[in-house]
């Protein structure tokens, strides 16, 4: 029986993908080295941290990667403070009111950090809806390994077998099949070139997956 969901933030609750984008690359400029496209888009669902290990690595960069994690973030904010068109993902806050108005526990699962998450929960008054937001900034690994959706899981008080994921990066899916979770992939055109094969159900629309609906395919598989 479905008891909670559990909802990654980035391509899923916000549109914050253009901030990320400006961000990273402000921050590549100011240490010189130019990533490719396909190696950006591979970044998705991953922790800046773990994509700043990434970097540093492939470019032999002499920066500490927690050094850039600063660079990045310091860009990001000073778009999230004067981006006036940032906005919640279209129904996805419909989608929320539906699964909590109907008793489903709703944690966070995101790959941002917390002082992120906090930001855009906090201008948009998500709070009231969440038992919990945990941070992949804060662990130890990063998606694809299933560990922020363990602990999710745990966060829930429900059984794994009880809860879904909604993610849309192929790193996310990934993760949450791993963890043994249920995962819901959400293709958008927000997210770009993403692997959607492994996710036990691919929607484009929100209402698809409204409590009825989702409870009724999840409780009969």
């Amino acid at each position: 029986m479905l008891k909670a969901v559990i909802f990654d933030m980035d391509g899923v609750i916000i549109d914050s993908e253009p901030m990320h984008h400006k961000a990273y690359h402000d921050m590549f400029d100011e240490v010189g080295i130019d990533v490719s496209t396909d190696l950006y888009e591979s970044f998705t669902g991953q922790s800046t941290l773990n994509i700043c290990r990434r970097l540093c690595d492939q470019f032999h960069l002499d920066e500490t990667p927690e050094a850039l994690v600063s660079l990045k973030r310091k860009h990001y904010k000073q778009f999230f403070d004067t981006d006036s068109n940032l906005g919640l993902i279209d129904g996805v806050l419909d989608l929320i009111k539906n699964y909590y108005d109907n008793g489903l526990t709703l944690v966070l699962g995101s790959s941002a950090s917390m002082s992120g998450i906090n930001m855009i929960f906090e201008q948009f008054d998500l709070n009231k809806y969440f038992k919990a937001k945990l941070s992949g900034a804060d662990l130890k690994q990063s998606k694809p390994h299933p560990e922020i959706f363990e602990k999710a899981a745990d966060a829930t008080g429900c059984l794994r077998e009880e809860c879904i994921v909604i993610e849309d990066s192929t790193n996310g899916i990934k993760a949450a099949k791993s963890a043994g979770i249920y995962c819901v992939g959400y293709d958008s055109f927000h997210s770009k070139n993403q692997d959607y094969s492994n996710a036990d159900k691919v929607i484009s629309n929100f209402e698809d997956i409204y409590y009825h609906k989702i409870s009724e395919e999840f409780n009969a598989k």
